[in-house]
């Protein structure tokens, strides 16, 4: 009797193979994982060693909900795809918006309590799958891939535009410098060697940077090789409404993040989730959430990123991302690592963190294609949502003057594209008897 062949997805490699390809998705996923803290940390000011913290935290939190979702937890947690995950950039506003009202203990209490219910909906949230056609998706990862540019712009040229060296030449030459690196690597280097070519750049990058006074080892020394950040670093939990309420926020946003990628990874290795492998996925997004936390970090989302690589290269295999999550888990326990990260100078990781976000813009516009547009009103959905969606990234300001607690929900170019994505499609292809074909159709 002839055994079933195992999935693509199932499959086991040699185990010099998966460490390579492990290690090419954690190549994919550094920058765009270890910006948002380096983001968060210095619109906050914290200083070297806490902002080494944070990316410590980061990294292992994200191996630990990489590899539940490669290998799963029973039929409770896991999609078992290869998903990687990382710290969502949904997350940056609205935690810069309550640490400086209520300051980081809010930030945190907020956090796990969003962990919580996220976990709670994780399964009716699944169910709603239909309501998240390729029209959706498609216009919130184009929508987060344009709006992460503005943090982008800022790692290279500061955060502060009253600042002595705001937008320096020799910040943005070295910005450059690394993106022009990425873009010849990318075209001349074959195979595993071109996959790493972000984090060859960010290494001559960084090389550059030591001569030119940009580089500050003084944290490094102090860190220690081994450890992990005590739970509640920054104090005791606080739990304000406002911010409660906007972390629940960016926890439904989160969960339509995820939901995008996780339906591109099925349809690219030939699993389409069920409601249920969704649902144990966005409830791993509430683990990270909840261990993000007790643990100072950040919830994670499935990395739009890492979803190209598994397209662009054909390996299925979720084992090669339990890898990553592994390697992940081991450089959060290493606070060194942490430190040498927050050395890096931020031009530096801009030069590379830009293009990872365009990737993620791209991904959305590449979902976008397989969407029908004759006919109906799919254009004037995509036009209201991006536009109306991305007002906070342009005009930051926008909202100023609206509660402080609309403040921290609507200032998320994310969040407003989420809701106005979700209700137009279900306003104009669900309620009703669909309307007119879209004035806004080329003839």
């Amino acid at each position: 009797m002839t055994e079933p062949a195992v999935h693509p997805v199932d499959q086991g490699l040699p185990a010099g193979r998966l460490a390579l390809l492990g290690l090419q998705h954690m190549s994919i996923m550094y920058a765009g994982s270890v910006a948002v803290p380096l983001i968060v940390g210095s619109a906050l000011k914290l200083d070297p060693a806490s902002i080494g913290l944070l990316v410590n935290a980061d990294l292992l939190v994200a191996g630990i909900a990489t590899l539940i979702q490669a290998v799963g937890i029973g039929r409770i947690l896991g999609i078992r795809l290869p998903v990687v995950a990382g710290a969502t950039f949904t997350v940056v506003n609205p935690m810069i918006l309550i640490a400086s009202q209520y300051g980081l203990p809010a930030v945190y209490g907020a956090m796990l309590v969003s962990g919580v219910f996220g976990l709670l909906i994780a399964r009716p949230f699944a169910k709603l799958i239909r309501f998240f056609p390729p029209l959706v998706t498609g216009t919130l990862l184009l929508v987060i891939g344009v709006s992460l540019l503005g943090p982008g712009a800022q790692l290279i040229a500061g955060h502060d535009p009253t600042a002595a060296d705001y937008a320096a030449p020799s910040h943005i030459g070295l910005a450059f410098a690394v993106l022009a690196l990425l873009i010849l690597f990318t075209r001349v280097l074959r195979g595993f060697a071109n996959q790493v070519g972000p984090l060859l750049a960010l290494a001559i990058g960084l090389v550059i940077a030591i001569p030119m006074g940009l580089v500050h080892w003084d944290s490094l020394g102090a860190a220690s090789w081994f450890g992990l950040a005590s739970p509640f670093h920054f104090g005791a939990p606080t739990f304000p409404v406002a911010a409660i309420l906007s972390m629940c926020v960016v926890m439904l946003v989160t969960f339509t993040e995820s939901t995008a990628d996780m339906i591109a990874v099925g349809e690219i290795t030939g699993r389409p989730p069920t409601d249920a492998d969704l649902a144990r996925g966005l409830a791993t997004d509430g683990v990270s959430a909840v261990l993000g936390g007790v643990l100072n970090s950040f919830p994670d989302t499935a990395f739009a990123q890492n979803v190209g690589l598994v397209r662009m290269t054909g390996v299925r295999s979720r084992w090669v991302v339990a890898v990553t999550g592994g390697i992940l888990v081991l450089m959060g326990l290493v606070p060194k690592i942490g430190a040498f990260i927050a050395a890096i100078p931020e031009p530096v990781i801009g030069g590379v963190a830009v293009v990872m976000f365009a990737m993620v813009a791209a991904v959305g516009a590449q979902n976008l294609r397989t969407v029908e547009f004759s006919g109906n009103h799919n254009t004037f959905v995509v036009a209201v949502a991006l536009g109306v969606g991305l007002l906070p990234a342009f005009a930051p300001d926008f909202f100023k003057h609206f509660p402080a607690w609309l403040q921290t929900i609507c200032g998320s170019s994310i969040t407003v594209a989420a809701v106005l994505a979700f209700a137009l499609n279900l306003l104009f292809n669900h309620l009703g008897r669909r309307s007119e074909p879209d004035l806004l159709e080329a003839p």
